[in-house]
């Protein structure tokens, strides 16, 4: 088969699809990429990846800072997800008449995907890389939920197409996640859950010999937060620092943070890291969740933005970790609570049942099979 996978320039949107990806090849298929360039390739390291659309006019760096509530779901929506879907139409109709495609799997934000390929009658795939949308956050709230449908019916008819939910997808919805973690979702209906779908890193060097054989607590804000999050890492270095028992980790891409008693690097191998760590704390992103909780490991979650607050929630739910106001938390705050998820049983209990059902699940391997299975 030929799987067009259609993405945001967005590192966690991409990544679980590298990992499903990689799959779908080793099983012998035909898999092209298409999104803006040149942070597509960058992203995805694939040899065909057709452009859509300028990556530099959606870097997420670009986003206004302090935006939160409902101004930032109205930014999302008008300044960067029905302006990108409007920009990459015309390179997603070149990649599906060049490539071909049986299938077009979008991601969730990618809503050019799924309207191009309703326009030629395509089977197309939902890659719901966050579980955010899967709980219909705004079922309360009814005039949001008009507005935003009232977005999408502005894509249809620019594009004239006839479709439902341009998020959702009527036939496969792939959700990296499981529900021990979502807890219920009233309309499963095309929802399948195939757990985290965790992709391997582009290498990064670290000196593993600094480890001193402390339990080590792990402080990231992930990839795009860099400027945003200096006062929280700072904050992270000083209730670290005053934690002897701990080996603290702090990633500032900045590189201005700088501490004795603390281990403060720019960049680390992730994934490694965190296999190693004892507690994890972080800004909800869901690759970053994903991993922890892969590793049965605890969480102190701060959200910054957008699906952030929502996952916190969940994990909060499911009893695998507690959360922390991300604009407001010292140093104190953060100790007492990093203590707590530590010394807590149920809180490393609460994160093996997750993991134990991120296993079960299956991965990129239930998700190549969901992909497999679709009627041609």
């Amino acid at each position: 088969m030929k799987f067009l996978l259609v993405v945001p320039p967005l590192t966690g949107h991409v990544a679980p699809l590298r990992a499903v990806a990689a799959e779908l090849v080793d099983r012998g298929h035909d898999v092209a990429w298409c999104g803006p360039e040149p942070t597509t390739s960058e992203l995805t390291r694939a040899g065909r990846v057709y452009a859509a659309a300028d990556a530099l006019e959606f870097a997420v760096e670009r986003r206004p800072e302090g935006l939160r509530g409902f101004a930032a779901l109205k930014y999302l929506w008008e300044q960067y997800l029905v302006p990108l879907a409007d920009a990459m139409v015309p390179g997603v109709e070149k990649a599906v008449a060049a490539f071909r495609p049986d299938v077009v799997l979008a991601d969730q934000q990618a809503f050019a995907g799924a309207l191009v390929a309703s326009r030629h009658a395509l089977p197309w795939v939902t890659s719901a890389s966050t579980s955010t949308e899967l709980g219909d956050p705004l079922g309360a709230m009814p005039k949001i939920a008009a507005w935003v449908e009232g977005l999408q019916e502005g894509l249809r008819g620019r594009h004239k197409v006839s479709c439902g939910d341009l998020r959702f997808s009527p036939d496969l919805i792939l959700a990296f996640t499981t529900v021990s973690l979502t807890g219920p979702i009233a309309d499963v209906g095309a929802v399948r859950f195939v757990g985290p779908a965790l992709a391997p890193a582009p290498p990064v060097g670290f000196s593993w010999d600094r480890l001193d054989g402390r339990p080590l607590v792990l402080a990231t804000l992930g990839t795009a937060n860099a400027a945003l999050g200096r006062r929280f890492l700072s904050e992270c270095v000083d209730a670290l620092a005053g934690m002897p028992e701990v080996q603290g980790l702090v990633v500032d891409p900045t590189g201005e943070l700088l501490s004795d008693e603390v281990l403060v690097v720019k960049r680390i191998p992730q994934a490694e890291v965190v296999r190693k760590a004892a507690a994890v704390i972080c800004h909800g992103g869901h690759n970053t969740v994903s991993e922890t909780l892969a590793s049965g490991l605890p969480l102190v979650i701060a959200p910054i933005r957008d699906d952030q607050s929502m996952l916190a929630q969940q994990v909060e739910a499911a009893g695998a970790g507690l959360r922390l106001r991300f604009d407001r938390v010292k140093a104190p705050d953060i100790r007492d609570t990093v203590t707590e998820v530590l010394t807590e049983p149920a809180f490393a209990a609460a994160a093996a049942r997750v993991r134990a059902s991120f296993a079960a699940a299956g991965g990129v391997v239930a998700a190549a099979d969901h992909l497999e299975a679709l009627p041609r």
